[in-house]
């Protein structure tokens, strides 16, 4: 849990990087290679490893527990929407929720996650908290995979300053033989399977200690049937919701409105800029009109193509500039956030201004003339 403390006994054996980043790489790593979906961090404390799984593009709902709502609270703004994440809502969608409450107890907001991590939380445990875990862990949450990190006792020869245990909150701290014989156990009784590693390599020729933290893999064997959770489901919940946010996102249609008419409009001003530079190249050089004029412009030689192949030339009419919604909605980043034209023209729909039969974008440009 408090990674500064153990970390002050860490630097006489020089990790690098420190012991918790290398374990908190572990658990990237291990998403990285699963992609869930949705994760828990049991004994989240000051959030730092939720704050870093934030970024993991594939998961889409992240929450944490503590026991201690106050370490939450302290950093829980980290978690929070930054403005540019309104400038700029994601593709994917995202919440982020804290809890307080014990690893003891059940809550029916911990169902459905995939990956649960517990990341040197096991040996702050009560021992009646202790029994009580796998069954809450494995048997209620029972998600696809999960993770435990716990101090390695065998190494705490090589760590001058320990005496009993790395930490003052430590109720114990197991050896390799004693972690993987729970791990084992708690396996087999609730059809999972498990594999162990660890971070904090041991010096050269004293492998046999282990590593400094041991690790954990569960993976369940068997999908878990709805019927299963539901049977188990409490009638009530038992945890403290302390925090949540819901980022923006393109999948909310509010942002993805906004999104879309702005790099509407942001095209179709691009459009409307070179349609009247050259028109007033043209105007100020008849002779222009019957040469070649090689396009040195990678947006204008994209839209002189669409013209071509397309016939969705834009023009000018009076004092008005008519920029078709085929020749927007062929650019790629319009194309990809509309998916059809249909959806285009319903986004849009009295939030730009469109010509009288709603087939293209139109600017007055009278008072452009008046100001020039």
């Amino acid at each position: 849990m408090d990674k500064n403390f153990q970390e002050e006994f860490m630097q006489i054996t020089k990790f690098e990087p420190p012991l918790y980043k290398q374990r908190y790489q572990f658990v990237k790593d291990l998403v990285e290679k699963y992609k869930p979906k949705k994760v828990a961090d049991l004994g989240c404390a000051d959030c730092s490893l939720l704050w870093m799984l934030k970024f993991c593009s594939c998961i889409e709902v992240l929450a944490g527990l503590d026991i201690c709502a106050s370490i939450m609270k302290e950093k829980m703004h980290t978690l929070s929407p930054l403005p540019v994440d309104y400038l700029q809502p994601s593709e994917r969608s995202l919440t982020v929720t804290l809890h307080h409450g014990s690893v003891a107890h059940k809550d029916p907001c911990m169902l459905g996650f995939d990956l649960v991590t517990c990341i040197e939380l096991i040996e702050h445990l009560e021992e009646s908290e202790l029994k009580k875990f796998p069954e809450v862990v494995f048997g209620f949450m029972a998600p696809r995979i999960v993770a435990i990190s716990t101090p390695n006792s065998e190494f705490n020869t090589l760590l001058p300053g320990v005496k009993l245990y790395r930490h003052p909150d430590h109720k114990f701290e197991w050896s390799q033989a004693q972690f993987q014989s729970w791990a084992l156990e708690t396996a087999r009784c609730y059809d999972y399977s498990v594999e162990f590693t660890g971070v904090g390599h041991p010096p050269a020729g004293m492998e046999k200690i282990g590593f400094c933290t041991q690790i954990g893999v569960f993976v369940r064997k068997y999908p878990q049937t709805g019927e299963s959770i539901q049977s188990e489901k409490p009638t009530e919940a038992v945890y403290k919701t302390v925090f949540k946010a819901v980022y923006p996102s393109l999948k909310d249609e509010k942002y993805l409105q906004n999104a879309v008419i702005r790099e509407v409009i942001f095209t179709a001003q691009i459009i409307k800029h070179r349609l009247m530079s050259k028109r007033e190249e043209y105007s100020n050089d008849p002779e222009r009109k019957s040469k070649s004029q090689p396009s040195m412009d990678h947006f204008s030689d994209y839209l002189e193509k669409l013209v071509v192949e397309k016939n969705m030339e834009p023009f000018v009419s009076g004092n008005e500039v008519y920029i078709p919604l085929a020749t927007i909605f062929s650019f790629p980043k319009v194309n990809r956030l509309c998916g059809t034209f249909e959806k285009l023209c319903k986004l849009i729909d009295g939030k730009v201004t469109l010509s009288s039969d709603g087939s293209a974008v139109m600017f007055n440009i009278e008072h452009e003339n008046e100001e020039n």
